[in-house]
């Protein structure tokens, strides 16, 4: 594909010489190439169309990256990149040893903190200003966030703190909902634009100097400054964001790079914190992603010039849509389900839950923390049974809500949390990896983790009768779904799914049919390999352990998790505290690493997680010795 402009940018000082056309030209190329790559890679597509015009004035206005631009969630970074020297090889974003999917200090100077989550940036933003002015330097420090993030109370806070005298400090709300421009119109729009322009501000700024000046002049020139904003707020969602002394500077069309061009020149010389609130469409130049944003904000690969999505590698379902699916039928048949989500009802599969019984499925937007002490609220009484549905590294944020609000109350929440394990192409901000080692240190917590969508049903359906806060931890992959009855799973029972008398494997969850493979590879060498399933990692089940420790010395544990915290650290302590010291212990999971965006397979191989290289260490750690005789060739005729 032919870019006459994009292919001669390597960093942001060369678009600065571009014209206004020419910057409009820029736009058609970028999104052409987000596009292009996104259909073969997927990712997120919906949010990155509809942030290139904002990207490009940033970067034509500010000199990045001494000026430093700091994304929220960062997941909308795609512009950034490719403005950033990383076009050569925006091909492989998302994709193993390529370029992340969000901000990653690692890959670029332009990129200055990891971010995958939202709520982070004003925070980050507001200390970066900090240091600045302790060491006395003068650069520019822009935190973007998006309107959802101002329902993230970490957002708020950070509104808290800031400084009225905060220069050299603003902040762009990039709002892409359409429904907060229903309460702004055509005298806001002429405020902003006289607020904004370079010579109004000027003069603005010099008659307040001249007025601080005066007996008194700093009252007065506060109360001059209350009383010009004070027109706005009238008309505008200003008051909003003076509260929090902050000027506000919008609606602002996004995708008009001319205006967010004169508008980003016009506050250089601010004396203030300010807020420019841009008005942006998800899916900008895509037709289809107009249309229906949600189901292309995290996109799978399509056909980009049908806009079809390309057919599923697997027929079978996902565990979250097992999830959802099951759910929406219990709450059919039971009025007492509830369900919060936070911001997660698509990615979750709660969306058909969501149309039918809206008033038990509730979305509280990013609010992790209120979403978990909310289900304490509902789940108080015990007349009603509530699920809590997260994703792992989401619910990482709520760590104090889960142990103040929920397990010390002894609530009967049950949480469903969503993406444990490899997160694949989303990389390191969001692999599920260390939530049993925070849910473990829980007292009275219950842990399980089903390895089918039948299991996890199962649980789905149990977990109530425990009556103790529950959590059910599954990965974001396809999954056999058999039907047939349903079986109770009484807590802390664990299901022996092969037998063998020469090693004990431990498989948590989906890691069975790894299991299952080892114990094949295993096979051939002569060795007999018993397979378990805990089904719960709190409790074990301790019983069945016992039992199957008199024929067995040799345990090996499996799992998708943090390795040094996870299911083998608490076999472990279980061996040792019940005085099995006898016993040779392989743990096999995530080693203690951030792992980085890949294919699921490809991140299995590198992490030493397939049945291959499990079954090859198994034989080197154990000291095994094949007791199957090789067959030996015939001498060849000379």
């Amino acid at each position: 594909m032919d870019f006459e402009f994009l292919s001669q940018i390597n960093a942001p000082q060369d678009i600065k010489g571009l014209s206004i056309d020419q910057l409009k030209l820029l736009a058609q190329e970028i999104r052409k190439r987000i596009i292009s790559v996104m259909s073969v890679n997927g990712g997120h597509l919906a949010s990155n169309l509809g942030s290139v015009e904002l990207t490009l004035a940033l970067h034509y206005v500010f000199n990045s990256p001494d000026d430093k631009l700091i994304w929220d969630v960062s997941h909308q970074t795609y512009t950034h990149k490719l403005l950033t020297g990383r076009n050569d090889r925006f091909d492989k974003i998302r994709t193993f040893k390529g370029l992340c999917g969000f901000s990653h200090p690692k890959e670029s100077p332009y990129d200055h903190f990891y971010a995958g989550h939202a709520g982070t940036a004003l925070s980050l933003a507001m200390g970066v200003a900090k240091n600045r002015d302790l060491t006395k330097r003068k650069e520019y420090v822009i935190p973007i966030i998006g309107d959802a993030s101002l329902t993230c109370g970490v957002s708020l806070e950070a509104l808290n703190n800031i400084d009225r005298n905060l220069k050299r400090f603003i902040v762009i709300l990039n709002d892409n909902n359409m429904s907060i421009s229903n309460n702004v119109g055509a005298i806001t729009k002429i405020l902003s634009r006289i607020i904004s322009n370079p010579l109004t501000h000027k003069i603005y700024q010099e008659l307040d100097a001249f007025v601080s000046k005066l007996p008194y002049g700093a009252t007065l020139s506060k109360q001059g400054h209350k009383i010009a904003e004070s027109l706005k707020n009238l008309v505008s969602p200003a008051a909003f964001f003076e509260q929090y002394a902050l000027s506000y500077i919008g609606p602002i069309d996004g995708h008009d790079v001319g205006q967010l061009i004169q508008t980003f020149e016009g506050l250089k010389d601010s004396h203030w914190p300010v807020v420019v609130h841009v008005m942006t469409h998800k899916g900008q130049g895509m037709e289809e992603a107009v249309k229906n944003p949600t189901l292309w904000h995290g996109a799978k690969p399509f056909n980009p010039n049908t806009c079809k999505f390309l057919p599923a590698t697997s027929t079978k379902p996902t565990f979250p849509k097992v999830f959802g699916t099951h759910l929406c039928q219990m709450a059919e048949v039971d009025p007492s389900i509830v369900c919060v989500t936070p911001a997660m009802s698509a990615g979750s599969c709660l969306d058909d839950m969501m149309k039918k019984f809206p008033e038990r499925c509730l979305d509280v937007g990013i609010a992790e923390s209120h979403a978990v002490t909310f289900c304490g609220g509902i789940a108080y009484g015990g007349k009603m049974k509530v699920f809590a549905s997260l994703y792992s590294t989401f619910l990482q944020r709520a760590f104090d809500n889960l142990f103040h609000d929920v397990c010390l109350q002894e609530l009967p929440v049950v949480f469903a949390i969503d993406r444990a394990g490899i997160a694949g192409p989303d990389g390191s901000t969001h692999n599920g990896i260390y939530d049993i080692a925070f849910l473990n240190a829980m007292p009275n917590m219950i842990i399980s983790q089903p390895r089918d969508g039948k299991l996890l049903r199962e649980l789905m359906e149990s977990a109530f009768s425990y009556n103790r806060p529950t959590a059910i931890r599954y990965p974001n992959m396809s999954t056999d779904n058999p039907e047939g009855p349903l079986t109770y799973r009484e807590a802390g029972k664990g299901e022996v799914l092969a037998e063998g008398n020469d090693l004990l494997v431990v498989g948590l969850g989906h890691m069975n049919f790894i299991a299952l493979k080892v114990r094949d590879i295993l096979a051939k060498h002569g060795i007999s390999v018993c397979v378990l399933d805990p089904i719960f990692v709190k409790p074990l089940d301790s019983e069945l352990l016992c039992k199957l420790l008199v024929d067995h010395n040799k345990i090996v544990t499996l799992e998708e998790h943090s390795v040094v915290s996870g299911l083998g650290s608490i076999l472990n302590h279980f061996l040792m505290s019940q005085g099995y010291h006898q016993i040779n212990v392989l743990n096999c999971g995530v080693p203690e690493t951030y792992v980085e965006q890949g294919s699921h397979a490809e991140l299995s191989n590198e992490l030493g997680l397939t049945p291959e290289k499990i079954a090859e260490r198994i034989l080197r750690h154990f000291s095994f010795k094949s007791q199957v005789e090789p067959k030996h060739s015939q001498p060849a005729n000379v």
